[in-house]
């Protein structure tokens, strides 16, 4: 059977494009916004410790807005496998709008105590659990309304808005403190943008590929009326997830947790303890290596409709093993700021675990199961990789230095090397045709 290959967009499918890049730029600038504010809204929203204990805190905080994203994957995944992917994309988005509402005008912890506390960690839960639908549901919707090889950079772009958005908010983040400006404008501006992202999107259709599963599976209820096997017989009935996949996809996810906690908190007190610098010298140090991201993976997103994109995922796969086995050596040796820089950019950039490849894993869940099995696996990836990264850096570094890393780094480098050798073997002969086929033009 041929392959059917796509390689320039409709008007409709760019009207698409362009709605869920602008909606993901929007939902990830909110929910970045915080966490690369944290150095600054801890000392804010959360009691003065010893140093130690400061850490634990910072883990919680960052682990809250990521722990309870399972639920939101269930709950925000059967809406997209129920009622349609446009619907939760639409409710995601203003959930994000008002929990940055809400926290542009929470009062501070010398206001009224543990209670300001509390409700920010609330805030962080709620935006966490709604990024779930927003940013899985975005990447369905064009994998299902767009063919490769144009697939794999269109779903791309996605990932690269939404790195966008995160440093947008880091650059909002680095001018706010560094002038002195109030950090409720930034929220203010966060909770604006997401409600006219809402807005936009409701002028979205339903994912082509959704809407002929959904129509084809009505016509099955009917028919079952007269032939109650007619469901059971037919393959959406017959459709299974395979336990193995969904083991292996998620250890794809547990890569770039691993390098964003490690880059973005974890080096961050290092820059403060080891190099004395100021909350607002963080932000900005941070705001440099979004920004190298932001350009390696446009680079990634191009190369991606001229390179299989598991072939990506393997080269970096070399290069991000290589750097974690000699990080701990670069960082016990370094003497100034910017070589930290450098070792951070490294990491980040080649740690891209799913990216670019997102379609070819989700095309290997059954359609009426790819929302809930890619949200929740997504999900519980994150909210277990950055679980144990944070609480386990603060404990691994503490007793072995930073060797400790390799504790951590080492057996998921080694398990995601299985996983997508899982994921080539399922592609089979459609690897050797995209190969040779779509990329030779």
């Amino acid at each position: 059977m041929k392959t059917v290959e796509q390689r320039s967009l409709t008007k409709e499918q760019k009207d698409a494009v362009g709605l869920l890049s602008i909606g993901t730029f929007l939902e990830y600038f909110d929910l970045m916004l915080y966490v690369h504010m944290a150095v600054l809204l801890n000392e804010l929203f959360f009691p003065k410790t010893d140093p130690f204990t400061t850490s634990l805190i910072a883990a919680f905080t960052f682990c809250s807005t990521f722990i309870f994203r399972p639920i939101g994957a269930l709950i925000f995944g059967y809406m997209g496998d129920t009622i349609g992917r446009k619907s939760t994309v639409i409710l995601t988005t203003f959930i994000m709008a008002f929990c940055s509402f809400i926290m542009a005008i929470l009062p501070t912890y010398t206001e009224i105590g543990i209670t300001a506390s509390c409700i920010m960690i609330l805030c962080r839960v709620m935006q966490g659990m709604a990024a779930m639908g927003e940013s899985i549901g975005a990447e369905i919707y064009l994998t299902e309304t767009i063919k490769p090889p144009l697939q794999y950079p269109m779903v791309g772009l996605l990932v690269v808005f939404s790195v966008v958005g995160g440093t947008v908010a880091l650059g909002v983040a680095s001018f706010t403190t560094s002038f002195g400006i109030n950090w409720r404008y930034a929220f203010w501006i966060g909770a604006v943008i997401a409600l006219i992202g809402t807005i936009a999107r409701t002028t979205l259709r339903e994912a082509p590929d959704f809407a002929d599963a959904k129509r084809s599976l009505q016509a099955l209820i009917k028919q079952s009326n007269k032939d109650p096997k007619a469901l059971e017989n037919s393959i959406i009935g017959q459709e299974k997830v395979s336990k193995t996949t969904t083991f292996f996809f998620l250890i794809i996810q547990c890569i770039y947790p691993l390098a964003f906690y490690f880059v973005y908190i974890h080096c961050s007190d290092i820059l403060k303890n080891s190099f004395g610098f100021t909350s607002e010298q963080v932000i900005h140090h941070n705001f440099m290596i979004a920004l190298s991201e932001l350009g390696v993976m446009l680079f990634f997103t191009y190369l991606s409709y001229k390179v299989y994109p598991l072939k990506i995922l393997k080269v970096n796969l070399v290069i991000i093993t290589i750097l974690f086995l000699i990080c701990p050596y670069l960082l016990n040796n370094i003497t100034s700021p910017v070589q930290l820089l450098f070792i951070q950019i490294l990491l980040v950039v080649f740690s891209s675990g799913e990216f670019p490849a997102s379609p070819i894993f989700y095309k290997h869940f059954p359609i009426f199961k790819r929302f809930t099995y890619s949200c929740m696996i997504y999900a519980l990836g994150r909210a277990i990789m950055f679980i144990i990264t944070s609480f386990g850096l603060v404990y691994l570094i503490e007793y072995f230095n930073n060797w400790g890393i390799l504790l951590i780094s080492l057996p998921t480098l080694l398990t995601y090397k299985f996983a997508l050798s899982h994921f080539e073997n399922l592609e089979g002969k459609r690897v050797d045709y995209l190969q040779t086929k779509m990329y030779s033009e």
